[in-house]
């Protein structure tokens, strides 16, 4: 699973892959193996390099906070699959739909100006990030209102870089 942990003004791209209660996770990078559990709910056990850390995870949606040895951190997770695909058939049936990247990046291409007709599922714009190329889509029917970005422009993820209406 790959994700986009939001600490403070720091951004962290993560992938976590998990057999049983052992974890792989590489952060920037780096990578950790960790034995995790949860003795009780919101409440997580993480073993590395023969420690052992507590972490409270508040069950609120976003942004988490998570407090590990009486630091309280502010956590905003970002699952980039969601964040491409989401929203139900009427989500943007009316009003103005933003077409935003799941992850920090370079616009390579714009696929439509302001003023032209899209459809739902049309491309709007293709966004390169992490050496791949990923074409966003207009997630409703509609006129392009805006384009918010240029070709060649480095964006930060969940920044907004088309408006459909």
């Amino acid at each position: 699973m790959k994700l986009q942990a939001e600490i403070g003004e720091k951004s962290h791209e993560i992938e976590l892959t998990r057999n049983d209660d052992k974890v792989t996770a590489v952060i920037d990078g780096r990578s950790y193996d960790v034995e995790v559990s949860e003795p009780e709910p919101n409440v997580y056990l993480i073993k590395a390099d023969g420690k052992v850390f507590e972490a409270y995870v508040t069950p609120t949606d976003r942004p988490k906070k998570v407090t590990i040895r009486g630091r309280e951190l502010e956590v905003r997770l970002i699952d980039p699959k969601r964040l491409r695909g989401s929203g139900g058939a009427g989500e943007h049936a009316d009003g103005l739909a933003e077409i935003k990247t799941a992850m920090p990046g370079k616009v390579v291409r714009i696929l439509v100006e302001a003023g032209s007709t899209v459809q739902k599922g049309d491309g709007v714009l293709v966004v390169e990030a992490m050496k791949m190329q990923n074409e966003l889509k207009s997630p409703k029917d509609g006129t392009v209102a805006n384009v918010l970005v240029s070709e060649g422009e480095t964006v930060i993820a969940g920044q907004a870089l088309a408006i459909v209406e």
